[in-house]
């Protein structure tokens, strides 16, 4: 874990996860799309976002840490061989509820289902409900949810998924927990920072996770003044919507000096 995540300027979790600060996660919450899709092909990150989704709670930012897990279609050897694995180790249920069982606060389960709707259902209204209380963030998967009357109802929770069926999960296996992973053109590392918005879900491996949130919050910061000279009659908008000239940007430093002061 330590080396496939060895950019990682955090602390990390007993598992080796990285672990990026709560007030990082927190403050990820105000961020856009845009914004982190900026940072990241700044620094040549060009397939870390996925579109079009199924959102159970459309008002709802998702923020957290990544658990990723892969299921792959079923395959009787290999199968079976998984299930005697979990049972030597003490797990219990089915497999998609043993990555459940290690989620944690602020923790975003991802989930590599292959785009499977038709029982590819990884989770119902009571196995979501155990990602809420552990989480208090949710999932995205690549897959489908089941149950969505009880699902909609829960609070302080948000799934991602590619859309709703009444079948149980059926025919797959369960590959790998925290593993790199892929969903649609996005590749995810375990312990990466997961953005969902209304426009999709942006995959941002810690190390950048500051950068991101800083530039939004410097983008705000901006807007916040250029708004301000527009309703003053400082500048135009032809002069504010555009990179500033030096005397604009001397302008805001001054104000964000007495801003500060």
């Amino acid at each position: 874990m330590e080396r496939l995540t060895r950019q990682n300027p955090f602390d990390r979790f007993p598992d080796g996860r990285p672990h990026v600060p709560d007030d990082l996660i927190e403050r990820m919450k105000l961020v856009t799309t845009e914004e982190a899709w900026g940072v990241l092909r700044k620094h040549g990150y060009n397939y870390q976002f996925e579109g079009d989704w199924f959102r159970t709670h459309p008002d709802r930012i998702l923020v957290g840490r990544a658990v990723t897990a892969m299921m792959v279609p079923r395959r009787p050897d290999l199968h079976d061989l998984v299930e005697e694995m979990g049972r030597s180790e003490g797990r219990i249920g089915g497999q998609n509820s043993w990555v459940i069982d290690t989620l944690l606060p602020n923790d975003v389960m991802v989930v590599d289902m292959f785009g499977k709707i038709k029982d590819g259902t990884f989770v119902g209204d009571n196995l979501s409900t155990s990602v809420r209380t552990r989480t208090k963030a949710g999932a995205v998967i690549d897959g489908g949810i089941r149950d969505f009357d009880g699902v909609s109802k829960l609070t302080d929770v948000a799934f991602f998924c590619r859309g709703l069926h009444p079948t149980a999960i059926n025919d797959v296996t369960l590959a790998g927990i925290n593993i790199p992973i892929r969903i649609g053109e996005a590749t995810v590392l375990p312990g990466d920072v997961v953005l969902g918005t209304p426009t999709g879900v942006v995959f941002i491996p810690p190390h950048l996770a500051q950068e991101v949130v800083e530039r939004s919050e410097d983008i705000r910061v901006r807007d916040e003044f250029g708004k301000w000279c527009l309703a003053e009659g400082r500048y135009t908008p032809g002069e504010i919507d555009r990179a500033w000239s030096e005397a604009i940007e001397a302008d805001y430093q001054a104000w964000l000096q007495k801003r500060k002061g």
